[in-house]
């Protein structure tokens, strides 16, 4: 095969300044190493969403199925023009040919497990959920390969999740 699979990723992880506080999280081995064998297709749903770099920090409030994202400090709803931005993106994304995605950990628009839902109320602590992009992503791709970033550390799962994009690439390749 001599075209490399196109992987969706968090745009952040690309070395991107697109986080709220204006910074990245540049992934080094993700950009020089795997890169080097894959076509990322970058994504950033609160820049895409049509907020601005910085902003206020964001946290996931409500119930896990469905929680508000919401600013921390006057507690402004976001969450309308995230499912907004879901619905465009993801007609986008069907026609990207994506073979997999890698979101960034713990976001609220992007992480796909350990994301706090915090209660209703102004109360601490809370539940465990997924970002909302990463929720509609999965949703409307399910047969499609995703992790984190920061699980992609692990050997076993870094290999089980290429293993997955080269199948789902060879399964997406017209036969001659």
């Amino acid at each position: 095969m001599d075209e490399k699979p196109k992987i969706g990723i968090s745009s952040c992880l690309l070395g991107n300044k697109v986080r709220y506080d204006g910074r990245h999280k540049y992934d080094a081995w993700l950009v020089e190493t795997l890169g080097k064998y894959v076509t990322y297709v970058p994504v950033c749903p609160e820049v895409e969403c049509g907020l601005s770099v910085p902003r206020d920090p964001m946290r996931l409030v409500g119930e896990v199925e469905s929680p508000r994202l919401l600013i921390i400090k006057d507690r402004t709803d976001h969450t309308p023009r995230m499912l907004e931005f879901c619905v465009r993106k993801l007609s986008e994304l069907a026609d990207a040919e994506l073979c997999g995605f890698i979101f960034k950990s713990k976001s609220p628009s992007c992480g796909t497990g350990r994301v706090i839902v915090h209660p209703d109320k102004n109360g601490s602590g809370g539940k465990e959920g997924m970002g909302i992009f990463a929720r509609e992503f999965i949703k409307a791709f399910p047969h499609l390969p995703v992790e984190e970033e920061s699980r992609l550390q692990d050997p076993a799962l870094l290999e089980n999740f290429i293993e997955r994009v080269y199948i789902i690439q060879r399964r997406n390749k017209p036969r001659r």
